[in-house]
């Protein structure tokens, strides 16, 4: 299979599909393809797999494409926010785990699921933390990141301290917590929330700089000024 990322701010992915192949992408990711090019709903991974991605924000049928007869046919796929289309070869020695809303598309091998966190501070105050997904499985999977990106190697022990809505992506061997912000006044005139996200290496983060949470609180007040 063979693919192509075009764009800087709006990124489209364009995947080229030769008979036998498939790819599959959330409900409403395609936006063009060519005539040869088939698509059929269904529930990837079963019920199971469905329910696990309404959890993870994302729509309960995805959309598989193929190719009819002999010549290679190409669909485009568009991410729902500016930012950037990341190319992720997913192994079983290589699972990675991401933002929830983040999967835009992947060959049918690759399996979408649904991490949550035990610790009730992640799931009631993580923002972003509270549900993650997992893609695993083997072959290729495309994830959408919120304006530029910033990859970061974390050494054996190494921490960082993460705005939980700028978490897009890490390796399975990063830990992740969530702690409180030290300090009333941090907390109350900070403007960055009263938890952050806690990495310990070793492993890489990819972090976003245009969260679209933060984007939506924004707008929002300028609406609630007029």
């Amino acid at each position: 299979m063979k693919y192509k990322i075009e764009g800087t701010v709006m990124q489209v992915l364009t995947v080229q599909l030769n008979e036998g192949e498939e790819v599959y992408a959330e409900s409403g990711a395609m936006s063009w393809m060519t005539g040869n090019v088939d698509m059929h709903s269904s529930i990837h991974g079963g019920i199971g797999g469905g329910l696990g991605r309404v959890f993870s924000g994302e729509s309960l049928f995805t959309v598989r494409f193929s190719v009819t007869g002999e010549d290679p046919g190409t669909v485009t796929f568009s991410p729902s926010f500016p930012g950037k289309i990341l190319p992720i070869k997913i192994t079983p020695e290589k699972p990675i785990i991401c933002q929830k809303d983040s999967f835009l598309a992947a060959q049918t091998e690759v399996a979408v699921k649904t991490v949550f966190k035990k610790k009730l501070t992640v799931g009631f105050f993580g923002g972003e933390g509270f549900s993650l997904q997992k893609l695993t499985g083997s072959g290729m999977a495309f994830v959408e990141i919120d304006g530029e990106v910033s990859e970061i190697d974390l050494k054996e022990g190494e921490i960082l301290k993460v705005d939980t809505g700028s978490l897009a992506m890490f390796e399975p061997t990063v830990d992740y917590d969530v702690t409180m912000v030290k300090g009333v006044r941090n907390i109350m005139f900070g403007g960055e929330g009263m938890f952050l996200a806690v990495m310990k290496g070793p492993g890489k983060v990819w972090l976003q700089t245009m969260p679209a949470t933060n984007l939506a609180q924004r707008l929002l007040s300028f609406m609630q000024k007029k």
